[in-house]
């Protein structure tokens, strides 16, 4: 199957997505400071960070969910303001309505993106993207019926559905048994590789290995606030074989790179908090 995204780039627009010295938080509570970030067109982008770094908060802005309270969002050189069909979401937690079988769910999206079309052609597609997820023989069962990773491959149909240019993807496999979230991370490259035109994906997620075998590019947000403290490319070749990457001295250097920047980060917050601590005692 080939995928037509909703929306093409203009001659002479900006692509991607960018982020430009944006900040958030709610009243004296700072979530994100000064992030800047640009995500290229067809890139893989690994956004890792730990709990309560913020990488939720920034894939809403990306998503046109929440709005920065300063700097801006742009999405091909448009400014973001509120959510678009060029930017589909996948959620943790599945999001599928319960209500509605799975090609109900599909149709959705479709429907959203395909109003002319008629019915029986509507059904035709939606059990293509159902079978590109592995899912064509589950169309008629109801969300609740299903296992949390059809769950989660259907949610994933629903938002190819929608033909969007670039994926959000909010750690979509957090919840799932290893073996489960393993065969997802390989459909998912599977899927993303063999997309025509390309499609552009940001991958939040908290395992440094996942982000490393997705990614062409891993971001690192540090906490409070949450911060950009450090970028690496994954200069490893695709097609990736998950025996042999896993294997590479490339990989092994490139994790504890990873994983010292968290270490220095997580010793600098403390060192910060007892200085706090310190200068309050001293009060």
């Amino acid at each position: 199957m080939t995928f037509q995204s909703s929306q093409t780039p203009q001659a002479g627009a900006e692509s991607g997505l960018r982020v430009e010295s944006a900040s958030f938080g709610y009243g004296e509570a700072v979530i994100l400071r000064e992030i800047t970030l640009a995500v290229r067109e067809g890139e893989f982008l690994s956004l890792l960070g730990p709990s309560g770094s913020g990488k939720t908060t920034l894939l809403r802005l990306l998503a046109g969910m929440a709005k920065a309270t300063s700097g801006r969002i742009l999405c091909r050189g448009e400014a973001v303001e509120g959510p678009g069909i060029d930017r589909g979401m996948v959620f943790q937690d599945y999001s599928l309505f319960p209500w509605m079988t799975l090609t109900e769910n599909i149709l959705l999206a479709i429907d959203r993106v395909n109003p002319g079309r008629n019915r029986p052609e509507k059904l035709d597609l939606a059990e293509e993207y159902l079978g590109l997820v592995g899912l064509a023989e589950a169309r008629g069962k109801y969300p609740f019926e299903l296992s949390g990773g059809m769950q989660q491959r259907g949610a994933i149909a629903r938002a190819l559905a929608l033909g969007s240019s670039f994926l959000l993807m909010d750690e979509p496999f957090g919840a799932l048994d290893p073996l489960t979230r393993m065969k997802l991370q390989d459909l998912l490259i599977d899927i993303w590789s063999h997309a025509d035109p390309p499609r552009t994906i940001v991958f939040v997620t908290h395992d440094v290995d996942e982000a490393l075998y997705l990614g062409d590019r891993v971001v690192i947000l540090g906490a409070s606030p949450g911060r950009i403290i450090a970028e690496y490319a994954v200069a490893l070749p695709r097609p990736r074989s998950r025996s042999g990457f896993f294997k590479t001295a490339g990989f092994r250097e490139l994790r504890e790179q990873v994983l010292e920047v968290f270490r220095q980060d997580a010793l600098a917050q403390l060192e910060e908090g007892d200085q706090v601590k310190g200068a309050g005692e001293a009060i």
